[in-house]
C-alpha cells in the first residue's frame, strides 16, 4: 500500500476534484473519507443529518418530499457557493455529492406541481458548480443498500422501504447513463468493503491512477457479478 500511496501523491494525473456518488447505503461517504485521509484532500460532505425534514420524509413519504428536497438544494447550493473562488483549478477536494444529482431526487419524489416549483427555485439560484475531474459512481442493488442501511443503525433510516431504494438505484443508473460532464468510474460496490478490505481499496486507487477515457467500469470480484 505504501507504494500506491506514494504513486498517488506524486501522480500528475491524480484528480484534483473527486466526487463520490451513488444511492443511500452504497458507501460513498465511507470511501470519500478514506480517500481524503489518504491523499490529504479537504473533504466536503452533504448535510444529511442536518436536514430536519428527512426523518419525516422516510416515515411519511410524499407529503414531506418538497421541504426535504428544498432543504438539500439550498444547503448544497451554499456549499458550492462557499468553495473558494468557485474555481478548483490547482485545488484539491473530495466530495460525497454532486449538486447536479438533486434533480434526480426531485423527479423521483415530487409531484408535477412541486417539481415545477423546485426547478424554478433551482434556476433562480443560478448555480455554476465546478466540474469534477473524476466522478466515482458506486452501484449496488436495492437489497444490498437495504442491508447496509439497517446495519449502520441510524434510527430515521430504518423505515426506508426497499421499493424506494430500488427506484433510487434505477434513477441513478439512468442519470449516469446520460451524464457526460466529467469522466466516470462506475464501481460494482455490491461485494466491496472499502472500509476494512485494503485489497479492495488499493485496487480502486490503482484504477483511479490509471483511468483512461471518459468512462470505465471497475469490479474487483468479477465472478460475483
Amino acid at each position: 500500500m505504501l507504494q500506491i500511496i506514494a504513486a498517488a501523491k506524486g501522480s500528475k494525473t491524480l484528480p484534483q476534484y473527486l466526487v463520490i456518488e451513488g444511492p443511500i447505503g452504497v458507501g460513498k461517504t465511507t470511501l470519500a473519507k478514506k480517500l481524503a485521509g489518504l491523499l490529504n484532500y479537504p473533504l466536503l460532505l452533504e448535510p444529511v443529518t442536518e436536514n430536519p425534514f428527512l426523518d419525516r420524509f422516510y416515515a411519511e413519504g410524499a407529503s414531506q418530499a418538497l421541504p426535504t428536497q428544498l432543504f438539500f438544494l439550498l444547503q448544497r447550493a451554499k456549499q458550492v457557493q462557499d468553495m473558494p473562488g468557485n474555481d478548483l483549478l490547482e485545488r484539491t477536494l473530495i466530495a460525497d455529492f454532486m449538486i447536479e444529482k438533486d434533480d434526480l431526487f426531485a423527479t423521483l419524489t415530487l409531484d408535477p406541481a412541486e417539481l415545477d416549483l423546485y426547478r424554478q427555485i433551482h434556476s433562480s439560484l443560478q448555480l455554476v458548480p465546478p466540474k469534477p475531474d473524476l466522478v466515482i459512481y458506486l452501484q449496488a442493488p436495492a437489497r444490498v443498500l437495504q442491508q447496509r442501511v439497517f446495519r449502520r443503525g441510524i434510527d430515521f433510516e430504518q423505515s426506508i422501504h426497499i421499493d424506494y431504494l430500488d427506484a433510487l438505484a434505477d434513477s441513478y443508473t439512468e442519470f449516469f447513463h446520460y451524464y457526460d460532464e466529467a469522466p466516470v468510474l462506475i464501481v460494482n460496490a455490491a461485494e466491496i468493503d472499502f472500509a476494512n478490505n485494503d485489497d479492495h481499496f488499493n485496487a480502486l486507487l490503482d484504477q483511479i491512477l490509471h483511468m483512461e477515457g471518459t468512462r470505465q467500469f471497475f469490479n474487483p470480484n468479477p465472478t460475483l457479478l
